[in-house]
């Protein structure tokens, strides 16, 4: 004897319907009981005689459906994770599988999958912080946030350094990304350069308060980072080119740059792991020429307005003059100066009382080439001594002069030195 299974609402029907083919009731009463209409329940009761209860359970039962998963597809999907992304995140694995090996299901069947599997464990999502959302501006070029991420951007395959990342506000597009040993004024003064030549002069940049921007003194000024006016040598290069600064009070406020500096050390990490890539001239090839395509196409946004308000260099703006330091001094008796722990002494046929206390401009490109200047005119000099160094460095800078005095103090020996030999060959 075969066994039928049923649901309420179908012993429900069962019995409706018998009563229904007994005449006990009239198909509009039987309708209105069952909830559906006489058309329907004239159909159900022609199956209900002519297969008995099994016309009335529903004829989709046991069958598999249409949008079933694959077993298979799914465990060989886990398989490939375990091997090739097992720290991804589940929206990044499946973007992954999508791309390269023709994963046929979305992301919320992969994230059952892999939770399944004990891949990814959820996490409960902590209370969030509430902030007063501040709405993107309206025209790409208005408003560029610029931010410097340290991170071990190349794992253990390559130097600790840090990212400098220029985020457009309106569309969230990457405009410029830079690897740096640290976030000082020459790498910052490179990054800018790269991103006026590939994108032009945006109104505003946006960035924290460090004193690479802005002076933080308590006197308004710091005789090692800023001109007499008061801003700093970064402040003074975009006073020149028509470009204001903005300084966020808060993380928060720049959180456009704070959460994709999160996004980069999650997906661009991993895609230089697959790529091999382990310096920072090959990371700079990779994400002038490539990865920042690859992001803006993924996550950019359309503006509300379809205005670029970035403007050309103009060609009295000469980039190689702007992005220098600008420090003034004052000559000595001698016609001596002191800059960054070296004395320099200035050589000239002229009678030298008549530069005795004159006022110079010491001109220090990012590369660190030092030129000496009095009313425009260039100086002759030689290096008199070098200063015993002393540093004040910030927190984003010391991790590189510490690793400098390292390696200078405690040199790495070379491999032919009886240290790195076996014990047998001493």
């Amino acid at each position: 004897m075969d066994t039928i299974t049923m649901s309420n609402k179908e012993v429900h029907r069962l019995d409706v319907l018998e009563r229904l083919k007994k005449k006990q009731i009239k198909q509009k009463k039987a309708a209105t009981l069952l909830g559906i209409t006489v058309r329907q329940t004239r159909r159900l009761l022609i199956r209900f005689r002519r297969s008995g209860a099994a016309g009335i359970v529903h004829q989709k039962r046991g069958c598999v459906s249409n949008n079933h998963t694959d077993p298979d597809i799914l465990n060989a999907a886990l398989v490939t994770i375990k091997k090739s992304y097992p720290d991804f995140s589940i929206t990044f694995a499946h973007e992954k599988l999508v791309a390269h090996h023709a994963f046929p299901y979305g992301r919320e069947t992969l994230r059952v999958a892999m939770i399944s599997g004990g891949i990814w464990k959820p996490t409960r999502t902590p209370t969030p912080v509430i902030h007063e959302m501040r709405e993107r501006r309206a025209c790409e070029g208005e408003l560029v946030q610029v931010d410097g991420s340290p991170h071990a951007w190349f794992e253990d395959r390559g130097p600790y350094c840090s990212l400098l990342v220029y985020i457009d506000d309106a569309t969230g597009k990457l405009l410029w990304l830079e690897f740096a040993t640290c976030e000082s004024i020459n790498t910052y003064f490179s990054a800018t350069r790269g991103y006026l030549m590939r994108n032009g002069k945006p109104v505003a940049f946006y960035s924290d308060k460090h004193g690479v921007f802005r002076v933080n003194t308590s006197k308004g000024h710091s005789a090692s980072t800023e001109d007499s006016n008061g801003c700093t040598q970064y402040g003074n290069a975009m006073h020149q080119l028509d470009i204001e600064m903005i300084f966020a009070n808060s993380p928060e406020a720049k959180g456009r740059v704070e959460k994709v500096n999160g996004t980069l050390q999650d997906r661009l990490v991993k895609e230089m792991r697959l790529l091999g890539i382990s310096t920072m001239e090959e990371g700079n090839i990779y994400v002038q020429n490539t990865y920042m395509d690859i992001f803006n196409k993924r996550f950019a946004v359309v503006p509300r307005s379809p205005v670029n308000l970035h403007r050309p260099l103009q060609s009295h703006e000469n980039l190689d003059a702007v992005f220098v330091q600008k420090h003034d001094r004052i000559l000595s008796k001698q016609l001596t100066i002191s800059y960054e722990r070296t004395i320099y002494q200035i050589e000239t046929d002229h009678p030298t009382y008549a530069m005795r206390h004159a006022k110079v401009t010491v001109n220090e490109t990012p590369t660190g080439v030092i030129t000496i200047q009095y009313k425009g005119t260039q100086l002759s000099y030689r290096i008199v001594t070098i200063l015993l160094k002393t540093s004040i460095v910030d927190s984003k800078t010391l991790n590189s002069v510490v690793d400098e005095v390292t390696a200078r103090v405690y040199p790495k020996p070379p491999q032919s030195h009886p240290w790195r030999q076996p014990y047998m060959a001493w």
